[in-house]
C-alpha cells in the first residue's frame, strides 16, 4: 500500500519515464493545454514559443523541450500550429476520448464540481453522483439524480466509470476510496483533507484547498515583511503586543492547523 502524498523527484522522474514522457513534464501539459485553448478562443492559428511559454507561466526553453517528447517542434520563424499542438497534447493527455466519472459527495463541494461546465468540453463526462444522505439521494444535481452510495459498484460497471472523485467528509473518504479500488476504479481524485491509502497501480490526485490557501498566506507575510514600514501604515502591517514588540499579524488558525 501506499499513500497519495507526491513522489520524491527521483521517483517522478522514474515514474514519469516509463512512457517515455518525464512526469514534471506530464504535469505541465494540462498548463499548456489551458493557454492552447485560450489562443485558440482568440483565433490565434499559430504561437511563438515564447508567447506561448509566457501564457503558460514557464520559460520558453523548457516549453520547447517538454513539446519535444511529444515530437512537436514547432516551425522556425514561425512557431506552433495551436489546432495540431492542442491535439498533439489531448492525445497525450488521453483527452480524444470521453472518460466517465462518478463523484461520491453531493455537498456544496460536489454540486459545484456536477455543475462545473468545463469538464464536459474537456472530455469529462459525470456519470452520476452518490451520497449516504438520504434527504439528499433522490434529488436533483445538474441533470443528474443522485443515487445511493451503496449503488457505487453497480454504477462504475453500468457506466464503464474510469475516474472516482472523492468529495466527501474526511471520517469517510478511505471506506469510499477502498470501495473505488474493489470496483475496478484506478484513478481518483480526492477533495477530502486526508491522505488515502491505495494500492500499487491506483493513481490519486489530492486537491486539499486549505493547504493552497495556507502557502498563500505564507508568501504574503514574507511579503508584508519585505515592504518598509512606512508604506503599511502606523503599524507596519504587523499588530503591537504589550510591551511595545510588533509581531506579524498571523491567523491563529491557520498556524494551528499547519
Amino acid at each position: 500500500m501506499h499513500s497519495n502524498a507526491m513522489p520524491s523527484g527521483a521517483q517522478a522522474e522514474l515514474n514519469g519515464q516509463a512512457d517515455g514522457i518525464p512526469e514534471a513534464t506530464v504535469a505541465r501539459l494540462p498548463v499548456y493545454l489551458r493557454a492552447l485553448y485560450g489562443l485558440a478562443e482568440r483565433g490565434i492559428s499559430t504561437v511563438a514559443s515564447e508567447e506561448l511559454a509566457a501564457a503558460a507561466g514557464v520559460n520558453s526553453a523548457k516549453l520547447r523541450k517538454d513539446l519535444s517528447h511529444l515530437g512537436s517542434y514547432g516551425i522556425r520563424g514561425v512557431g506552433y500550429d495551436v489546432d495540431y499542438l492542442v491535439y498533439q497534447v489531448s492525445r497525450t493527455l488521453g483527452l480524444t476520448q470521453d472518460w466517465p466519472v462518478v463523484i461520491v459527495g453531493a455537498g456544496n463541494l460536489g454540486r459545484a464540481l456536477a455543475n462545473y461546465g468545463g469538464f464536459l468540453s474537456r472530455g469529462f463526462t459525470i456519470a452520476a453522483m452518490l451520497d449516504s444522505d438520504t434527504a439528499i439521494v433522490g434529488s436533483r444535481i445538474a441533470r443528474l439524480t443522485v443515487r445511493h452510495v451503496d449503488e457505487l459498484e453497480a454504477v462504475v460497471a453500468r457506466h464503464n466509470v474510469a475516474i472516482g472523485v472523492i468529495a466527501t467528509p474526511a471520517g469517510s473518504a478511505q471506506a469510499v476510496c477502498d470501495r473505488f479500488v474493489s470496483a475496478g476504479v484506478t484513478s481518483i481524485l480526492n477533495f477530502a483533507p486526508l491522505v488515502l491509502s491505495v494500492p500499487e497501480g491506483v493513481d490519486v490526485r489530492k486537491v486539499d484547498l486549505s493547504i493552497e490557501l495556507q502557502i498563500l498566506a505564507f508568501h504574503a507575510q514574507r511579503r508584508s515583511a519585505a515592504r518598509p514600514a512606512d508604506a503599511l501604515g502606523p503599524s507596519g502591517g504587523n499588530a503591537e503586543t504589550p510591551g511595545g514588540r510588533s509581531t506579524p499579524r498571523v491567523t491563529s488558525e491557520l498556524a494551528a492547523k499547519g
